[in-house]
């Protein structure tokens, strides 16, 4: 045997599947999604140890919230490159439509699942996607429209309740912390089992899969591909007259998602920033032992009860705003449950300062008016005239 044939080595054919702006597309995609769960869970769990401790490696709950705002926002910038990409490929390049499900995709599950008890005895052959691959990315399509749409209404309360009833808020908080926890799970058990831990796939990381790994997971395809009849044939002229009137348009749907992507992040100014820049430095009011109660005057003495605590402001914060912020539902971190917990606000942040209410978050939020728990203007002169006093307890 000749040196030239002893060293020679033969190379297993290679099949391109993912381009290279597919495959950057998914990095961005996976760095956001980690980034949002890393963020979001800590919030959705703020009261246990492993959340405070995230938080604080993350540089406190505002820092926190600016990293899953910006992650939110990537991912809405990549989901309308992904639906411009779409566009061109079915619009320009007429592509089969491979990652609609189907029929076949239910029987191939069927299979796949008596093959994987022992009752069949091979695996369903599969085209371009599987139907686990499809099951996934309609997840994941669906879990976006989700998260966008709830975290639209947590990111702009004020905005939302104009057009839709105050119950919407608790509802779109649900809704947004359990499908974050659902495609978390999903992610952690499914994908990494599925892509990485029984047969580790590497297609989107080099944009090949070798013959064996086609056969194996994508026989119809590689069936395809070997007769030629994978990639459809497209005349030069058509395929410029075909870019000349999709560019266009696809400028235009693309200029409005932005628009659209900057609305949604600046629809309002919500929580501490939307207060007055204060020069002084008011201390923070944690008292140590029960607030004595203040003598009253006649004219702030209220006519039935005691202006405190436990006598009115208690029962009427637990009337109008234990919706959404209650003991189990303390949206923002905000609770009005106990009288320990308003004077703590939200994530540290103080919504009262006893004796000064005009520098008050929570008399500024309801002084803008439409908020889900709107005070009377009587009830609101209550607060008022209570937070003066020094928001004594009892």
């Amino acid at each position: 045997m000749s040196k030239k044939q002893s060293t020679s080595v033969q190379t297993p054919h290679q099949y391109k599947r993912f381009h290279w702006a597919q495959r950057l597309a998914h990095a961005l995609l996976l760095v956001s999604f980690t980034t949002l769960g890393l963020t979001g869970m800590p919030q959705k769990y703020a009261t246990a140890g492993w959340a405070e401790a995230m938080v604080k490696l993350f540089g406190g709950i505002e820092l926190t919230r600016l990293i899953h705002h910006v992650a939110a926002v990537s991912l809405m910038l990549l989901a309308i490159y992904h639906l411009l990409d779409i566009g061109y490929k079915i619009i320009v390049r007429r592509s089969r439509m491979s990652i609609l499900p189907g029929l076949q995709d239910l029987k191939d599950g069927l299979q796949a699942f008596l093959y994987n008890l022992g009752f069949r005895t091979h695996r369903p052959q599969m085209a371009r996607y599987t139907f686990e691959e499809k099951m996934e990315y309609w997840a994941l399509v669906w879990g976006t429209v989700i998260m966008g749409f709830t975290g639209f209404i947590m990111w702009n309360p004020l905005t939302s309740i104009r057009m839709l009833p105050g119950e919407i808020i608790p509802a779109a908080k649900a809704a947004h912390g359990g499908e974050a926890l659902l495609a978390v799970l999903a992610i952690i058990i499914w994908h990494m089992y599925g892509v990485h831990l029984r047969r580790f796939n590497k297609s989107m990381w080099t944009g090949k899969l070798s013959e064996e790994e086609m056969l194996h997971e994508h026989p119809l395809e590689l069936a395809d591909i070997k007769a030629g009849l994978a990639e459809r044939s497209i005349d030069p002229g058509l395929l410029r007259k075909r870019r000349s009137i999709y560019y266009p348009v696809a400028g235009v749907l693309a200029t409005a998602m932005l628009f659209g992507v900057y609305g949604f992040v600046n629809s309002e100014n919500t929580a501490i920033t939307t207060l007055p820049p204060s020069s002084s430095v008011v201390p923070v009011y944690v008292p140590q032992t029960p607030t004595p109660i203040l003598t009253l005057t006649p004219e702030t003495q209220p006519p039935a009860t005691a202006l405190t605590w436990d006598g009115y402001v208690g029962q009427l914060f637990q009337h109008k705003c234990s919706t959404c912020h209650g003991v189990s539902n303390a949206m923002n971190g905000l609770s009005f449950a106990t009288y320990a917990d308003i004077l703590k606000g939200s994530y540290g942040s103080l919504v009262i300062l006893p004796g000064n209410s005009t520098g008050s978050v929570l008399v500024v939020k309801q002084l803008a008016g439409n908020h889900p728990g709107q005070l009377t203007t009587d009830e609101l002169d209550q607060i008022k005239s209570w937070i003066d006093l020094g928001a004594p307890e009892r």
